[in-house]
C-alpha cells in the first residue's frame, strides 16, 4: 500500500513546478462547471467508492449517506473552485486537500489507509475528469480523440494545484487508458460504500426541493431513482458493471444514447448563463470583467451545510466565516 508523500527526487522537481490555474480558454472551464455534470454524479460517487482505500474511508468517515443531496451540492463548490477560481484557485486547491489530512485509519484486514496516499487521491480526481469525458460523450455532443487529448492535459494542470504527489498521474492520454483499464478490471471492488450510494429507492428530497409535498416526492422518487440508476449503470466500463451485477442491452445503450442526444439538442435552449453552477458561473463572469478579479468566492447556501455541531470538523467544506462562529 502507498505510503502518503512517497515519491521521486525527479517527481518532487515536478511537483514544485508553478501551477497555473486553468482559464475561459481551456475545454475544462467550458465543460466542467456545466450542471449535465449531474447525470454522471451517481457514477462518479460509485466510481470513487469502488477504490477499496477511499471506499473504506467513506464507510468510515463521511457522513455522506446522513444528507446525500447536500454533501453533493456544497462540495461542487471548493472543487469547482479549483477549476474556476482564477488567481485564487491554488489557494482552493489546498483548502480541498486540507479536507482531507484526519482522513485515515485501519481497514477490515488490518491495513493503514489514509485519503491523502497518492494513488488513492488521485483516483477521486481521474473521476472527475472522466465524469468530463462521459458527460460530453453521452450528453454533449461527444468529443474528438484531439479534444480527449486536450482535456487530458488539462486535466494534469489542474491535478498540480493541490500540491501533492504527482507520481501516479499517467504521462500521457494513452497511458491513462492503460490505467484506467487496470482499476476497472483489476483494482475496484464492490464493496458497502459503493452499494450504499447506488442504493436510491429512499432517496430524500434534494433541499431545493423543500417546497415539492412529501407524498408527491415519495412517487417522484421511485422513477427518477431507477432512471438515475439506469444512466450511471450505462456509463460503466463493461468490467465495473459484471463486478456490480449489472446487465445491460445493446437496446439499453440505443435507448441511452437517444436520451443523450435529447439533453444535447434541449441543453442548447437553456440560457448559457444558466447553464453553470454557481462558482462556475462567477469565474466566467470574472473573466469577462463584469465582477472584480478579486470578488470572494461564490459559497454553498447555508441548506447544503452539515448539522452546525459539525462545522468545526476541519474534514467538512464550511465558508469560513460561518467555521469561525463555530469555534466562538
Amino acid at each position: 500500500m502507498t505510503r502518503q508523500g512517497s515519491g521521486t527526487s525527479a517527481e518532487a522537481s515536478t511537483t514544485r513546478e508553478q501551477p497555473r490555474p486553468l482559464g475561459p480558454d481551456s475545454l475544462t472551464w467550458k465543460y466542467f462547471g456545466d450542471w449535465r455534470g449531474l447525470l454522471a454524479a451517481l457514477w462518479a460517487g460509485s466510481m470513487q467508492n469502488m477504490h477499496p482505500e477511499l471506499g473504506v474511508a467513506v464507510e468510515q468517515h463521511s457522513r455522506f449517506f446522513e444528507e446525500r443531496w447536500q454533501r453533493l451540492f456544497r462540495s461542487m463548490y471548493p472543487i469547482g473552485g479549483v477549476v474556476y477560481d482564477g488567481p485564487r484557485a491554488v489557494r482552493t486547491a489546498h483548502e480541498v486537500r486540507g479536507y482531507h489530512n484526519t482522513i485515515s485509519g485501519v481497514d477490515r484486514h488490518g491495513r493503514p489507509y489514509h485519503a491523502l496516499n497518492p494513488d488513492t487521491f488521485y483516483w477521486a480526481h481521474a473521476t472527475f475528469f472522466m465524469s468530463v469525458i462521459l458527460t460530453v460523450e453521452y450528453f454533449g455532443g461527444g468529443l474528438s480523440e484531439l479534444d480527449k487529448r486536450r482535456l487530458f492535459d488539462e486535466h494534469v494542470r489542474w491535478y498540480r494545484l493541490y500540491g501533492v504527489s504527482m507520481r501516479p498521474v499517467p504521462p500521457d492520454w494513452e497511458s491513462f487508458q492503460a490505467y484506467w483499464e487496470h482499476m476497472c478490471r483489476e483494482v475496484l471492488e464492490d464493496n458497502g460504500a459503493t452499494r450504499d450510494v447506488l442504493d436510491v429507492h429512499a432517496l430524500a428530497r434534494p433541499p431545493a426541493l423543500s417546497w415539492l409535498p412529501a407524498a408527491l416526492w415519495r412517487l417522484l422518487r421511485i422513477p427518477l431513482g431507477r432512471g438515475y440508476l439506469w444512466i450511471t449503470v450505462g456509463m460503466y466500463h463493461p468490467a465495473v458493471r459484471e463486478r456490480l451485477g449489472y446487465r445491460w442491452t445493446r437496446t439499453d445503450e440505443l435507448l441511452l444514447r437517444w436520451f443523450g442526444r435529447l439533453v444535447h439538442h434541449g441543453w442548447k435552449l437553456v440560457p448559457r448563463s444558466r447553464r453553470y453552477h454557481p462558482r462556475a458561473r462567477a469565474g466566467w463572469r470574472r473573466a469577462a470583467g463584469e465582477i472584480p478579479a478579486d470578488a470572494p468566492p461564490v459559497e454553498t447556501p447555508v441548506r447544503n451545510l452539515p448539522p452546525a455541531s459539525e462545522w468545526h470538523n476541519p474534514a467538512h467544506y464550511v465558508p469560513a466565516d460561518l467555521r469561525r462562529r463555530a469555534h466562538r
